[in-house]
């Protein structure tokens, strides 16, 4: 499951750089100077959809190992997502034959959450020096 996740976001990643390489040029012309505000709210909720694809596959792995722990999608998504987030609640708890798995799942939701809080800073980064170089050359 890690490297599903991990698959997932690295292609998500290379999606929200190849977007804003070649897509950026007509949020410039709409947006003008604040064409960076948009395209980093495009490429926030993307990154934050990739976050809830990968929860959602742990969920739907843990509603199928754990049917007693989590007898419904709603129990196995709660607890998921208490996992991911490294939250970690405690009311609802896997059986001892799955609940070290629930640690490899923190470990890849923390991960995951770090790496796209640098990712999201690199955007950034690199929205607002293209901004400063197109400033230049208007």
């Amino acid at each position: 499951m890690i490297g599903i996740t991990v698959i997932l976001h690295a292609l998500v990643c290379d999606w929200v750089f190849r977007f804003i390489d070649h897509h950026s040029r007509p949020f410039v012309s709409f947006f003008g100077r604040y064409w960076t505000i948009p395209t980093l709210t495009v490429a926030v909720f993307v990154i934050c959809s990739a976050l809830m694809i990968d929860m959602w596959l742990w969920t739907l792995l843990f509603w199928h190992l754990e049917p007693e722990a989590l007898p419904t999608l709603e129990d196995a998504l709660y607890f998921s997502s208490a996992t991911f987030t490294t939250v970690g609640y405690g009311d609802v708890v896997l059986t001892h034959k799955w609940r070290v798995l629930s640690g490899t799942e923190a470990i890849n939701g923390l991960l995951l959450f770090g790496w796209s809080t640098a990712f999201i800073f690199e955007i950034m980064a690199k929205l607002y020096t293209t901004n400063r170089e197109q400033g230049k050359k208007i």
